[in-house]
């Protein structure tokens, strides 16, 4: 599997885009289990949404070979890739104030590409779990330079962030995540209640600014735009957070990850707290805000 990996990291990014398109169709046909999550989920989300679905079985399947691209090819030829970015100046407000950055990075689009664009610039922790497959650990752990350094889901992977924050460099999160349980709370998304991590909130109520991004796909292989946004309402809790994501989504629909199944388990006799602000095991308390 790492023989194909290099060998799809050498082919041009139109065609592996094509390859991902017809890959995903394959995906959709083969498995009733993905089917019936990207049937109800877009349902979920609205009109919109269920009109994206075509179009979003294509994009979910490009987002599998252009990974070997993005992770080991060189950075300059990798960040060569983002061919137009709206909102940079977010980021370069953030330096100017010398605030960390915590760079909250949904299921839509090209989400690696954002980690890799920065990391060209300083330096960027991003939280990551590591993968079953053991083949592709290293890949993942080795193919990002030097300035993308990865920090593990657990309480060590945290304290990597908060120190990352806490010396003005930059973090990113996957706030769309389902965590383990133990380490969510329950929160509305599109409507329906979503086992939602409680980390990003947390982090968020640090003081640092927060910039949502993710990297929009452009037709026939051209690129990605990356997309940056400051947030138009409180991320300081997990139902903020999501409805920040709702928004992204809703600008983007046919990218995003729709079979991922974002409601697993079964919600309690349903009571969104008011303040979902619950402890992972172990974090520390929140850092005093800039």
């Amino acid at each position: 599997m790492g023989f194909l990996f290099r060998l799809l990291a050498r082919l041009p990014l139109p065609v592996l885009h094509n390859l991902g398109a017809l890959l995903g169709w394959l995906i959709w046909l083969l498995s009733p289990t993905y089917r019936r999550h990207l049937k109800e989920n877009t349902a979920q989300a609205g009109s919109v949404a269920v009109a994206a679905r075509h179009a979003a079985v294509a994009e979910t399947g490009k987002s599998l070979p252009e990974l070997p691209k993005l992770w080991l090819r060189p950075q300059d030829e990798v960040v060569g890739r983002v061919v137009k970015v709206s909102g940079w100046e977010l980021v370069e407000a953030a330096w100017g104030a010398g605030r960390g950055i915590l760079f909250l990075t949904p299921h839509l689009g090209c989400f690696e590409i954002a980690a890799q664009y920065y990391a060209a610039h300083r330096p960027i922790t991003a939280l990551y779990r590591r993968p079953k497959q053991a083949w592709l650990a290293p890949i993942m752990e080795s193919g990002r330079g030097a300035n993308l350094k990865l920090a593990p889901a657990d309480l060590s992977g945290v304290r990597k962030l908060i120190k990352a924050l806490r010396t003005g460099e930059a973090v990113g999160i996957l706030p769309d995540q389902v965590p383990k349980q133990g380490e969510g709370v329950w929160a509305p998304f599109f409507g329906r209640p979503a086992y939602t991590m409680t980390l990003a909130a947390r982090l968020a109520q640090t003081g640092a600014t927060v910039i949502f991004a993710f990297g929009e796909r452009l037709h026939y292989g051209a690129g990605y735009h990356l997309r940056l946004f400051a947030p138009v309402g409180d991320v300081t809790t997990p139902a903020g957070i999501n409805r920040e994501i709702e928004r992204l989504v809703l600008m983007c629909p046919e990218q995003y990850l729709w079979g991922y199944n974002r409601y697993k388990g079964t919600p309690p006799a349903v009571r969104i707290p008011a303040t979902p602000d619950a402890e992972i095991a172990g974090l520390p308390e929140p850092l005093e805000r800039a």
